[in-house]
């Protein structure tokens, strides 16, 4: 949030002081830096709306953590907060959202979504999340498959494919089965 701007007192004073052609030119520029407050104010609030309504559709994630992120697109935040889907990309660039549980990039909430078996839908952060945990308490000297984490995800009610699977693993730089084999 930017802190508070305004107009410097002794230029708006000034324009009764000075002939009239330069109060002419002072107006006008005070003008302009009313516009430039007023939109910066209006930006900010857009800012704010927008974390908000973030903070409310990922409470899960904020609450138990990545297995709890929802599936969430632009247009879902716009129509939240009652502005366009371009405004929503452009105030989410470069900005970050300090939580609990760290401080995240905007974008970082915003999450593709797989089908689930009951008709839902599980966001690909919450699935990669799913699958880390699967392999961090799998069996060292037996790793599980692409093709077997795919079946313990359907068991979980996450339809997806072997081929998902081994994407969302090579994203999160877990070599496959084969080369984690552990023997103890």
């Amino acid at each position: 949030v930017m802190p508070r701007l305004k107009i410097n007192r002794a230029y708006a004073d000034l324009v009764r002081q000075c002939s009239r052609e330069d109060a002419s030119y002072l107006r006008g520029r005070l003008q302009e830096a009313r516009w430039l407050i007023r939109s910066l104010e209006q930006r900010d609030d857009t800012v704010l709306k927008v974390a908000q309504a973030i903070v409310v559709r990922q409470l899960d994630f904020l609450e138990r953590g990545p297995e709890g992120m929802r599936p969430m697109v632009m247009r879902e935040i716009a129509e939240d907060v009652g502005v366009h889907e371009s405004t929503v990309s452009r105030v989410t660039t470069r900005k970050y959202l300090h939580t609990p549980r760290g401080t995240f990039e905007f974008k970082h909430f915003f999450s593709s979504h797989v089908a689930t078996r009951d008709g839902g839908e599980a966001s690909s952060t919450a699935i990669q999340a799913k699958i880390k945990r699967l392999i961090d308490e799998e069996q060292p000297a037996k790793p599980l498959s692409d093709s077997k984490l795919a079946t313990l995800l359907k068991a979980q009610g996450i339809l997806v494919a072997r081929r998902t699977v081994a994407k969302y693993r090579e994203l999160l730089r877990i070599p496959p089965s084969h080369e984690r084999v552990r023997r103890g």
